[in-house]
């Protein structure tokens, strides 16, 4: 079951969605074309279909199958696109049967020029009372061949060839329409029986999109990384904001598909490897981890499904930049001050913001400073230090009482 984001923003998200579910339809209206009272009374139902066949997806055809036999339609056609599904076999199952009982025709045509029905969605051709396919098309055979439009329609796969949705829905059972003369002089068919093209609701369209895989990808990795990056700035602002609705989306998306939970482990984990270098603003060994956790968590995210190798590529380039220059920079310049003239901070009492392990950092005279310390006295969040050396843009600190004294200093004493 789908989770509402928490606070405002859920609040916001929640209403957008009831604003637009009660002033938008989710059916067009109808085509030019469509009869007077005098005309048919029946009318035909166009369904878009497109993407992998997820909960939301599926929902949508099954409502709309149930909305064609309560307005007793002459028919229902699915025009698809889709590579295949992200729900069990048993929804596909129920579907299909749920097709082939209805009291409308459901029929499918496979288009337009360029797209597919593959694996699973491929079912839906072979529950169809009719189907065609437009040029340029794939549809998977029942012995998992992947057929051409031309093989597709040789074998019996589907039922004939159609360039357009309105060439084959005029062929289809009690489907009206009337011959007239076309611009060209030569006559041509125009359908009769009105025509209503329908999609998912903006709503619903933005639940299917965070659940392709390369979008749930991207939203996961992302939002994770704006989070890593807010959580080194002060305060709250709109980075985090995004962030966290970037990851919220993600995991919706990533929660559908076929996402193996290490890999996704993985991914997190990498993040955490990020930040330890980040924190010391110089990538080292963590970072190195961290690649590496982050290629083979994306490569083995999700079963049976596959990134292109362009989102591949855009995620390991812009990854590896965000966190090997770009991070370490920011947080340099967050602590960055003129190196000249700083002599002054010799002596000067300030305290510890964080841990200092020997890294951390510490606040003197009310500004934010990068500190090392001696390993031999760590010190604690909280406590007071002393600054006794500047190196570069770190401070050398101690603490105020029991600081260790460097061997080098005893040997010559």
């Amino acid at each position: 079951m789908r989770r509402l984001p928490t606070g405002a923003l859920g609040a916001a998200l929640l209403a957008l969605a009831l604003l637009l579910l009660v002033a938008a339809p989710a059916s067009a209206r109808p085509t030019a074309g469509a009869q007077d009272d005098d005309g048919p009374t029946g009318r035909a139902l166009v369904v878009k279909v497109s993407g992998l066949l997820d909960p939301v997806l599926v929902d949508f055809v099954s409502r709309s199958i149930v909305q064609a036999e309560e307005e007793d339609a002459v028919a229902l056609t699915l025009q698809l696109n889709s590579g295949g599904a992200t729900v069990p076999q048993e929804q596909i199952t129920a579907l299909t049967e749920q097709m082939q009982s209805a009291d409308v025709p459901v029929a499918v045509w496979v288009g337009p020029s360029g797209s597919k029905a593959l694996d699973e969605a491929a079912q839906l051709v072979y529950a169809a009372a009719d189907s065609g396919v437009a040029p340029g098309t794939t549809v998977t055979a029942p012995d998992g061949r992947d057929l051409d439009d031309e093989e597709a329609v040789d074998e019996g796969v589907v039922d004939r060839a159609a360039p357009t949705i309105g060439l084959f829905n005029v062929e289809l059972d009690g489907f009206e329409s009337r011959v007239v003369d076309g611009e060209d002089g030569r006559p041509t068919r125009e359908p009769v029986t009105p025509t209503v093209f329908s999609q998912l609701p903006l709503p619903s369209q933005l639940a299917h999109t965070m659940a392709s895989p390369a979008v749930a990808y991207l939203l996961f990795v992302i939002g994770m990384a704006l989070i890593l990056f807010e959580f080194f700035t002060a305060g709250v602002g709109i980075a985090g904001i995004v962030g966290a609705a970037f990851f919220i989306g993600g995991c919706y998306g990533l929660a559908v598909l076929p996402a193996n939970a290490w890999a996704v482990a993985l991914l997190v984990f990498s993040m955490f490897a990020f930040a330890v270098d980040i924190q010391t603003g110089v990538p080292r060994f963590w970072t190195a981890v961290a690649l590496v956790a982050y290629v083979v968590g994306t490569l083995q995210l999700y079963d049976g499904l596959h990134l292109s190798w362009i989102t591949l590529g855009v995620s390991f380039l812009g990854m590896a930049v965000a966190m090997i220059a770009g991070m370490p920079a920011m947080v340099r310049t967050r602590f960055a001050t003129p190196t000249i003239g700083r002599e002054w901070m010799i002596g000067e009492m300030g305290e510890a913001v964080a841990d200092v392990d020997p890294d951390g950092t510490v606040r003197v005279r009310d500004a934010l400073w990068r500190a090392r310390v001696n390993r031999a006295t760590p010190i604690d969040a909280g406590d007071p230090v002393r600054v006794v050396g500047i190196s570069g843009m770190i401070l050398e600190v101690e603490p105020e009482e029991g600081a260790a004294r460097d061997y080098r200093e005893r040997r010559s004493r």
